[in-house]
């Protein structure tokens, strides 16, 4: 078996002797980890070598919170999140318009709610750019989907059209619809339309964008976080053309909706229960499940304890009674379960679903998930940490370029404890970083910016926010490679470069811990390697 050797080069390793001079990979595990001298007798004369040329390798990231076949689809789309105002969307809406005259549907993705100077986007609002197609514009939180007044008729939607459990539509002061699909309006309405008169080639097309993204990016291993049937189909296929294995190690979390009928619920769980025994190999294996307790902060639909600025506050789309029957019986099963909690009203319901499946379970070595925790009780960090919870959250959602808004929608002393990383930390919770794609930009690296500086990576102009909670660049990228591995069940053999684990690293050509962390806005990716076989080369790009 050859083996490859890779010298001259600075290698972070990610384990307590955090530096290397040179590797060995053999049959895709890495063999040695070390000083050059050994490497190269571990190596042997018939190695195949590469130069490093003094730039720096690292673990290859997880991404360990990403939406595979909406990431894909979203690199097809219409793109919004630097359009800052509204004129900016309908000059980008209706440039896209003209560039797709034979379209018969206009999509988009990641507008922001404060590019609206406190306005409810509206169907007219579209009506005045694009009014003779329907145009479907998710938000860069993916919680709520702005339609024009084509998109409401096609989706059939009325004044008699009631409002879906944890759901609603925005509606003026007669009764009738205006444009906005919050939460599972979104879902029920839009997305499941959209899903209907999608084509398997479509989603082929989705998934070969995800998957040449995230190797460009550096991303060795993902977390798809709602996971469905159509997805799961997309990803068979796409290792199918590909002798069974894929560019990239996928874990799977079945998505689970709260039907509102407890026996649905639980069939749904029966379902992930089969499809984690079923689909289970080195590249795609289903390990959870994934509930939506609540929305988002910018919405204000994510369920508070105390309410939002306004007044208002949001209820749970999985109260404590619906979800507790659901979380024990995966449990039971040993799934992993992964619960979508923004709030700290929703993080509080959440940590009491699991401490109640652990008193009807019984002990064992679980390794169950928060997502997000942008703002929790003072205190959550501890009870995760003694529950063995891993905190699993995303710094680009921490941007202060999209922050603004977020804070407004609090508006008081809270804004000071958002995205508390420091606290998961010190409480000895394992943090895990990821991107939650397509809701933020996928690339790993100005992800990691934002956790090591506060600061900005869509507008520099933005001064930093909170820097005190930013963290030691070394100590980020543990979080963003060794952790987020380490918070996947079935993926113990990766995010270390270390003799034994699994040969799955990145060459950038930019070292920023020589350079300064900033340097992360500009550093390239040269080579990604999975399972020690390279699977993006910029130098072939």
């Amino acid at each position: 078996m050859t083996r490859a050797l890779y010298t001259g080069g600075r290698i972070f390793t990610g384990t307590e002797n955090e530096w290397a001079e040179a590797l060995v990979v053999e049959g895709g595990e890495l063999l040695y980890v070390g000083d050059e001298h050994t490497a190269r007798a571990e190596a042997g004369p018939d190695a195949h070598s590469t130069d490093l040329a003094g730039r720096l390798v690292l673990s290859g990231f997880t991404d360990a919170h990403t939406h595979l076949v909406m990431m894909g689809d979203a690199l097809g789309r219409v793109p919004l999140t630097d359009a800052r105002s509204l004129q900016q969307i309908l000059q980008r809406l209706l440039a896209a318009r003209e560039t797709q005259p034979d379209a018969t549907r206009l999509l988009g993705t990641g507008w922001l709610f404060d590019s609206f100077d406190g306005a409810v986007p509206t169907a007219a609002m579209i009506d005045a750019v694009v009014p003779d197609i329907p145009v479907y514009l998710d938000a860069n939180d993916y919680h709520s989907c702005w339609v024009n007044t084509a998109a409401l008729k096609e989706l059939g939607i009325t004044s008699e059209t009631a409002d879906p459990l944890g759901g609603s539509l925005s509606r003026d002061d007669h009764g009738e619809p205006t444009g906005l699909l919050y939460e599972t309006a979104a879902q029920q309405h839009a997305w499941a339309f959209l899903a209907s008169v999608t084509t398997d080639a479509n989603r082929d097309q989705a998934i070969e964008r995800m998957l040449s993204a995230y190797a460009a990016a550096g991303v060795t291993g993902a977390v798809d976080m709602a996971l469905d049937e159509l997805g799961l189909a997309a990803l068979q296929r796409a290792a199918a053309r590909r002798g069974g294995r894929l560019p990239l190690r996928v874990a799977g979390h079945w998505f689970i909706e709260n039907t509102g009928d407890d026996t649905a619920n639980r069939q749904q769980v029966e379902r992930a229960v089969q499809l984690a025994a079923e689909v289970h190999s080195p590249w795609l294996h289903v390990v959870g499940i994934k509930l939506v307790l609540d929305g988002v902060i910018d919405a204000c639909t994510a369920a508070m304890t105390h309410p939002y600025a306004n007044g208002s506050n949001a209820e749970l789309i999985w109260p404590y009674d619906a979800l507790a029957p659901v979380v024990a019986a995966a449990d039971a099963c040993k799934l992993q379960i992964a619960l979508h909690a923004i709030g700290d009203r929703a993080s509080t319901v959440a940590l009491d679903a699991i401490e109640h499946a652990i008193r009807v379970n019984g002990e064992y070595d679980r390794r169950h998930r928060i997502e997000h925790l942008e703002y929790a009780a003072p205190g959550t960090a501890e009870r995760m940490a003694r529950l063995g919870v891993t905190a699993s959250m995303q710094p680009v959602h921490a941007d202060p370029a999209i922050f603004d808004n977020w804070a407004a929608m609090l508006g008081d002393d809270r804004v000071d404890r958002a995205f508390a990383w420091r606290e998961y930390i010190d409480a000895g919770a394992l943090l895990a970083f990821s991107t939650d794609a397509p809701t933020a930009p996928h690339a790993a690296l100005p992800n990691l910016y934002i956790a090591a500086t506060r600061a900005s990576a869509l507008d520099p102009s933005f001064a930093p926010r909170d820097p005190s909670g930013a963290l030691p660049l070394a100590e980020a990228l543990v979080h963003a490679t060794r952790d987020a591995a380490a918070s996947v069940v079935g993926a113990e053999n990766r995010g270390v470069l270390a003799a034994g684990k699994e040969a799955d690293f990145v060459i950038l050509d930019t070292d920023p811990f020589n350079e300064g962390v900033d340097k992360l806005l500009s550093a390239r990716v040269v080579r990604t390697v999975v399972a020690g076989e390279s699977v993006y080369d910029a130098s072939a790009s």
